[in-house]
Order: structure tokens, then C-alpha cells, then sequence
């Protein structure tokens, strides 16, 4: 016997709550090196905006009457919120964010499924513009913590203390925007200015011929957010996402093959190196690009239906982040950049669509 139903024909094994765990498992690496790096103040971040999320979650689903906690959505919201946060952050702001997160961005368009934005960079963007000046100050991971004494400010000439400093974006953009490191990349900025980096990065770049300042991008010695400065395992979760087909490789390798040749042709131009003279490698690794375009750019709900719009997604995505980090005010423009490509979803899936089963397109005269 054939029995017909309603599409869909082909169900998957996986659920909302599967998927939503899976990708939390392919964090939880990125996020133990975060708190290895900045302490336990950093576990105490992520946990706050993780409870400050499912407590949103448990509220509103108590006016809706919807039990909603179960499908593990609110922990992951929390979870990318703490994780996009400084270890160093007033506590209160990851409450802030995270309630934004859920309230605002989710719930207020009816819930999971409907939202325009991803709910974490919405409500890491809104305490960001609302905060600047805590959601600005990063501390230096232990790694560096004792080098930090030859670290000069990215605003003065004085040195920062072993604890707060700016990021090595923040360090360049200031210094472009002071005309210091007008003929210089970032990273000989970085050399001429003695910032920290490990014994570890000298000695295996004196091995490879790679930038010390690389490989401690790569490996996470770097200061930022809790979860954005470990590239290889943020590349490591987002390898396994990929291979369990929670996501597809469209947003992740185009996002960041599109920022990476951008940054090689015109990012040389504000250090006055003109074009084709940009680093092609090295910015992939800093800042929130690596965690943005495997676990925030593949949203289900904010991102494009089919590949080919993906595609034209990604791109989106990294042509905003090249523009608003080379030539913005902004050090950091990833949550931006993915929010603004959230924002034209839709129209990409009205005109990106797969051609329907069985239909020719008829000859024109």
C-alpha cells in the first residue's frame, strides 16, 4: 500500500531541540577557552545571560501559554550573548541583552520562527549602542596578562594596565584614524608598538615564517569577547556543525573567502599601502568574524531558503564587514553587517527561487 499525505514527504530525524543542542555542544570548546583565558568572572557572564534568557523565555511563554523551554532555543540565545560579551562587563548588561534578546527581537514578532534579526546580535547591538563605553573595555587573556606592561594604549602613548586593554582592532583603527600607522599594516603596527605576544607564537613562527600575531589569533591569545578568540575552535565547532548537516557551507565559506579577498584588494588603502597590499589571512581570525559566520550568519530564520541565496547572503555579509571595519568608525562591524543582510532575507527569497518541479519556462518571441 502507497500511502499519500501532505507535504512535507520527507520528515528528518532531527527536531528543534536536537539541532539547537548540537550547536550549543560545538560552542561549549570556543566557550572553556574563554573562561580559561579571562577566569571565572567569565563563566559568570555566560551564566547570567544564559538565566536572564531562559527566564525571559519562561515569563512570556507563561502570558502565551506555550511551554517553549524545552527546544533549548533560549539557552543558545544566552549562551551567544554571554559569549559575545567582555569578561570584564558590568553584569547587568548581559541581563539587559539578553532580555532585548527574547522580549524584543523574539517574542515580539511572535516567538521562534518569526523574528527578523538573529535574537543575539539584536541584543547584543542594542546594549552595545546603549553601553559603549563597558561594551567597550576588554581584558587580556592570562596568556598575555603578564606582557601587558609593554602594550601601549590605543588611545595615548601611555601604557594600559594588565588587566583592560583594547582590542588589536580597536589598537589599528585607532591608529589609522591618528595617521601612526600610515604605511604599515596591522600587524608591523603591532610590532612597532611591542604588543604582547606568547613565547608559544614566537617560536612556532620562527618554525613556519608565519606572524607570531597570527598564530595567536589562531590559537585564541588575544583579548575580546568570551567566545570570539579561539579561531580554531570556533573553526573546529563549525567543521562539525557541517559535517552533522546542521548548516551548509555556503554562509561560512563565502562570508569569509568574500571578507578575506575584499580586506586583500582594498584593505590596504587606509594605511595608505594602496591596493592588492591588504592581509588576506590574518583578519579572519580576529575580532567576531569566525563566530558570527559559523554560528550567528546561519541562523535558520534569518538567513536565505535556497543555496544560491545564501550565497548572495554571505557576500552581503562580508562586503559590510570589509566596508564598516576598513573604512567605518567601528573597529568590529560583524553583528551589524549580518543584522543588515538579516534585513534583505526576504527579498533575496522573492527573487532567488528554485525552479518549481515540472515547469518549463515558455520561448519567448
Amino acid at each position: 500500500m502507497i500511502k499519500v499525505s501532505c507535504s512535507p514527504h520527507f520528515h528528518s530525524k532531527q527536531s528543534t531541540a536536537s539541532i539547537m543542542y548540537l550547536v550549543i555542544a560545538a560552542l561549549c570548546p570556543s566557550l572553556i577557552w574563554g573562561i580559561i583565558s579571562f577566569g571565572m568572572r567569565a563563566l559568570l557572564v555566560v551564566a547570567v545571560s544564559i538565566a536572564a534568557s531562559v527566564l525571559a523565555e519562561y515569563l512570556l511563554g507563561l502570558v502565551s501559554k506555550e511551554n517553549t523551554l524545552s527546544d533549548g532555543t533560549a539557552i543558545l540565545t544566552g549562551l551567544l550573548v554571554g559569549m559575545n560579551m567582555s569578561a570584564s562587563v558590568p553584569i547587568a548588561i548581559p541581563v539587559i541583552a539578553s532580555f532585548f534578546a527574547i522580549a524584543v527581537v523574539k517574542w515580539t514578532f511572535g516567538g521562534l520562527g518569526c523574528n527578523w534579526m538573529n535574537p543575539a546580535l539584536g541584543g547584543r547591538v542594542f546594549v552595545f549602542f546603549s553601553f559603549s563605553s563597558a561594551m567597550s573595555k576588554f581584558d587580556l587573556p592570562k596568556q598575555l596578562a603578564s606582557l601587558a606592561s609593554t602594550v601601549t594604549s590605543a588611545t595615548s602613548s601611555a601604557s594600559v594596565d594588565a588587566v583592560t586593554t583594547a582590542t588589536t582592532l580597536s589598537f589599528a583603527k585607532t591608529a589609522i584614524s591618528s595617521g601612526e600607522a600610515i604605511g604599515m599594516n596591522s600587524l608591523q603596527y603591532l610590532e612597532s608598538q611591542n604588543y604582547p605576544v606568547t613565547q608559544f607564537a614566537l617560536n612556532l613562527s620562527e618554525k613556519l615564517g608565519i606572524n607570531a600575531y597570527t598564530i595567536d589569533a589562531f590559537f585564541g591569545n588575544m583579548s575580546g569577547c568570551i567566545g570570539e578568540t579561539s579561531s580554531l575552535l570556533l573553526l573546529a565547532g563549525g567543521i562539525l556543525l557541517i559535517c552533522k548537516k546542521v548548516i551548509t557551507w555556503h554562509i561560512p565559506v563565502v562570508y569569509l573567502t568574500s571578507y578575506a579577498i575584499l580586506n586583500w584588494i582594498f584593505g590596504g588603502i587606509p594605511y595608505g599601502t594602496g591596493a592588492f597590499s591588504g592581509l588576506l589571512i590574518d583578519p579572519l581570525f580576529r575580532g567576531g568574524l569566525m563566530l558570527g559566520a559559523f554560528f550567528m550568519a546561519t541562523d535558520y530564520v534569518t538567513s536565505p531558503i535556497t543555496y544560491k541565496g545564501q550565497v548572495i547572503f554571505a557576500f552581503g555579509c562580508g562586503f559590510f564587514t570589509f566596508l564598516f571595519r576598513s573604512f567605518g568608525s567601528l573597529a568590529e562591524a560583524v553583528s551589524l553587517a549580518i543584522i543588515l543582510m538579516n534585513i534583505v532575507t526576504p527579498t533575496i527569497d522573492r527573487f532567488v527561487k528554485p525552479r518549481k518541479f515540472g515547469y518549463v519556462k515558455e520561448a519567448t518571441k
